[in-house]
Parts: structure tokens; sequence; C-alpha cells
């Protein structure tokens, strides 16, 4: 491992990813930034887990369902362990390498996450955030989440995010610091934005070639996009937003 590659890891949440994630962490180890690569099994139902490890990934397995927000802290938890038997941190110390996120059905796109890790690596930035071309598969949401996500981030910090919802994302040392614990559940990536800014550290948007799945328009589709609804706003108002005032 050299001297960059030790300064990122990367952690890959994920769940039911088995035709997926193969390709997605063949794509992300091959990255010459990324030296370890974690996958975070959330409970899947199907080979997931096996599938990841023999890909060449670190496997840490939730039993059940926990959210995203719950798989991240579990994946960066999982790379302070590592770092400590590779000898690069003490028992008490915190993560030390940047954290590469990346969602598990990105596949053979994921190659391009390298653009991520420049401005985090050379102190430009303390968090780069992915912006995503318009994807092959048109979604089924009609913007309600990133509009909430993006009114309130504005609103809290004076920061207007192309891409609030935006998964693939490098957070340094002292962003990871700063929002830590994590929001909850599918709040995680605004709670994100809005902490690291608060802290006074910088977020840079990144636009990167990636696709993935999207959800669809279907009851599944739908149901996503309210649990997803309901996290950003939980994660907004625990942040001080308060929409109701307004007028």
């Amino acid at each position: 491992m050299g001297a960059l590659a030790a300064q990122v890891s990367a952690v890959i949440p994920c769940k039911d990813e088995a035709d997926r994630i193969a390709a997605t962490v063949r794509a992300v180890a091959a990255l010459p930034q990324v030296g370890r690569v974690v996958v975070v099994d959330d409970g899947s139902t199907d080979d997931t887990s096996r599938v990841a490890r023999e890909a060449g990934a670190d496997v840490v397995r939730h039993d059940r369902n926990r959210g995203k927000a719950a798989a991240l802290e579990t994946g960066a938890a999982r790379v302070r362990e590592l770092e400590r038997a590779d000898g690069q941190a003490d028992a008490v110390a915190p993560v030390r390498s940047a954290l590469l996120f990346v969602d598990g059905d990105l596949q053979e796109t994921a190659a391009n996450l390298g653009v991520l890790t420049q401005a985090v690596l050379d102190g430009s930035a303390d968090m780069t955030i992915a912006t995503l071309p318009a994807q092959i598969t048109a979604g089924g949401g009609r913007g309600l989440v990133v509009n909430l996500a993006r009114g309130g981030i504005q609103h809290l910090t004076g920061f207007t995010a192309v891409q609030p919802l935006s998964g693939m994302r490098c957070v340094g040392p002292r962003a990871f610091d700063a929002a830590t614990p994590l929001a909850r559940g599918w709040g995680v990536e605004t709670a994100l934005t809005v902490d690291v800014l608060r802290a006074g550290l910088t977020v840079l948007e990144v636009p990167c070639e990636l696709q993935h799945r999207v959800s669809g328009s279907d009851w599944r589709g739908q149901l996503h996009r309210a649990g997803q609804y309901r996290d950003v706003w939980l994660a907004l108002v625990a942040r001080g937003w308060r929409p109701w005032h307004r007028g």
C-alpha cells in the first residue's frame, strides 16, 4: 500500500446488491487513491456479503437492516480497526484516512470516483460531493425530497447544493468528526452537508460520471421517497430548521 493510497478508505453501505456489488468493489479497489474497501451489508437477504468478500472487500454484516447512516458509521469504525491493525492509529485515535462513501449499485462507473479524492487530499476541501449526469434510466420522483434538502441546507448554511442527496462523497477526517454522530437513515447526506459547513469547513461539489439504479414510480419507489422525506425533514429540524415559522 502506497502513502497516497493509505490516505483513502472506501466505505460501501449496501443491501441486496449481490448482482452489482462485485463490479462496484473491483472498480473502487482499482483506484490508486484507495487503500482499502469496506463493504457494510445492511441486513441483505441475498448473497451480497459473500459476493463482496470474493471481490476483495473487507465485509461487515448487520444482522438486520439498520439504515444507511448506521451502515456508514459501522464502516468508519471498521476502517479505524484496520488502521490500528496496520499501525496507523492507536486505540483511541479517530479515523485518519479520508473516507470515500460509495453506493453499492454503481458497478463499473465507480471507477470515475477518483475525482472526488483530489481536493480532499490536497487540502482545498474538507468534503467533496459527486454531482451526477442525467441517468440512463429516468427516476419516478418529482423532486420533492431534493427540494426539501436543498432548501433546508440553504436556509441553515447559505450553501446552494446542486445535488443535496448525493451519497457519493469523500470526507476528510475533520469533516467526519464534525458530522459525528451521523443523522439517522436517509437524512445522513443532508445533515453531513449542514454539519460540515457549520463547522467552518469547506464543501465542494464535483461532477462525476456515475450511473446507478434509480427509484421507480411504483409503490416501492414511493415508499422509498416517503422514507427519505421523513428522514431529511427530521435531520433539518434537529439542526434548527423551522419552515413553519416563515412569514
